[in-house]
C-alpha cells in the first residue's frame, strides 16, 4: 500500500528495544545503532534487523515477552497517550484499531466479539522473529491495559498462533493469565463487560489534541491514501461494489480504477483481498458459513465457497476445521 515510507515504526518503539539491551548489558551492532535517529521513523527492514540483533544477543527465548512487559506508554508515540486518555477501555480499543499505524505498520489490530468474550486480534505482517515480536505486542497490551484501568482489568487469556518458545513454566512465571498456543489467531481475550472499565488517565481535552497529532502522523504516512480509503469502505460495507465506493469518494468508477492503477492495484483485487481477510477472521468465530457469505455480499453460500477456495486453496469448512487445534495451559 503506497510507497516504502509507509512501512516504518516510530523511533520510540525502537528505542524501547535499545534501552532493554542496555539494561541487560547486550551489545548491539554499532552500525545498526548509528542508523537509528530519534527524529526519524525507522524503516521496517531496519526494525527487522534490530529485532534479530536483540534476540540473538539475548539468547533468551522470552526476550520479546519480557520486552513487552517492560513497555511504557511513551514508547507508543502519540497513539499510546491517545489510548490511555480515552474514557473507557472500549473507546481505547476503537482508537487502537484506527491509530496503530502511528506506532508501526508491521501489523493490524481488530476487535472481535464471540459470545460474552471480546478479543483484541493482532495480525503481523512481518516474518523476522515473528513469534518474539507477537509476544511483545500482546504482553504490552496486557500490561498497559492493566495499568490504564488501575489494575481492574482481568484477562481471560492470551492466544498465540505459534508453538511455545520455551518451557511452559517459564511463561507462567512471567504471565499471570492463561496462555493458549498453536491458536488460530494472536489475541488478548477478556469478558465483554470490561469494555466499560474507566481509564485512570481519561482526559477529553488532551485526547482531542493527541488525536490531531495522530491524524497528522497518519496523513504523513499515507494511511489516508486512496487505497486505504477504499479498504476502509469495503471493510465497513462489504456489499458495496466499485460504483458505490467510487461515489462515496466523489469519483467515477472509471476514475477510481485509474487512480488505483497508479498504485499497481485494481478495485477487484483490492476488494477481494479485504473480503478474504474478513472471511478468514469470521471463520475463526462461531458464525455459520451461510451467514458469513451473506454479510460479505455474496449471492449465496456456494459463490462464497468457490471464492474462498480460490483464495485459500481449501473450503471454508476445511479452513475452520484446521484452525481449531491448540495447546493450552493456565
Amino acid at each position: 500500500m503506497g510507497d516504502i515510507s509507509e512501512h516504518s515504526v516510530t523511533p520510540l518503539y525502537s528505542q524501547a528495544i535499545v534501552q532493554a539491551a542496555e539494561r541487560q548489558g547486550l551489545a548491539l551492532p554499532a552500525e545498526l545503532l548509528a542508523e537509528l535517529r530519534p527524529d526519524q521513523r525507522v524503516p521496517l527492514t531496519r526494525q527487522d534487523a534490530l529485532w534479530e540483533a536483540f534476540c540473538a544477543a539475548s539468547a533468551d527465548p522470552l526476550a520479546g515477552l519480557r520486552l513487552g512487559l517492560e513497555m511504557q506508554i511513551g514508547h507508543l508515540d502519540s497513539a499510546g497517550m491517545l489510548l490511555v486518555t480515552s474514557d473507557t477501555l472500549g473507546e481505547a480499543l476503537d482508537e487502537l484499531v484506527e491509530y496503530a499505524p502511528v506506532i508501526g505498520d508491521g501489523g493490524e489490530f481488530s476487535v472481535r466479539h464471540a459470545g460474552e468474550q471480546v478479543f483484541i486480534d493482532y495480525q503481523p505482517d512481518y516474518s523476522v522473529r515473528q513469534a518474539e515480536r507477537v509476544e511483545a505486542v500482546l504482553a504490552s497490551q496486557l500490561n498497559l491495559t492493566r495499568w490504564a484501568t488501575g489494575g481492574r482489568f482481568r484477562a481471560a487469556g492470551l492466544w498465540l498462533s505459534h508453538a511455545p518458545l520455551t518451557g511452559l513454566d517459564d511463561y507462567a512465571q512471567l504471565i499471570e493469565c492463561p496462555l493458549h498456543f498453536d491458536a488460530a489467531h494472536n489475541s488478548l481475550g477478556f469478558a465483554e463487560p470490561q469494555l466499560n472499565l474507566p481509564l485512570i488517565q481519561a482526559n477529553s481535552s488532551l485526547r482531542e489534541h493527541l488525536r490531531q497529532l495522530a491524524d497528522q502522523t497518519l496523513a504523513t504516512l499515507g494511511q489516508h491514501s486512496l487505497t486505504a480509503e477504499v479498504q476502509r469502505l469495503v471493510r465497513q460495507n462489504p456489499r458495496w461494489g466499485k460504483e458505490r465506493v467510487a461515489a462515496e469518494l466523489e469519483l467515477s468508477g472509471r476514475h477510481l480504477n485509474r487512480r488505483l492503477a497508479q498504485e499497481g492495484l485494481s478495485f477487484k483485487s483490492l476488494r477481494e483481498s479485504v473480503l478474504q481477510q474478513m472471511a478468514c477472521r469470521a471463520l475463526r468465530g462461531e458464525q455459520r458459513v451461510a451467514q458469513i457469505a451473506e454479510q460479505l455480499g455474496f449471492s449465496d453460500e456456494g459463490a462464497f465457497v468457490r471464492a474462498f477456495r480460490r483464495w485459500q486453496g481449501v473450503t471454508p469448512a476445511r479452513y475452520r476445521d484446521t484452525s481449531q487445534g491448540r495447546t493450552e495451559f493456565g
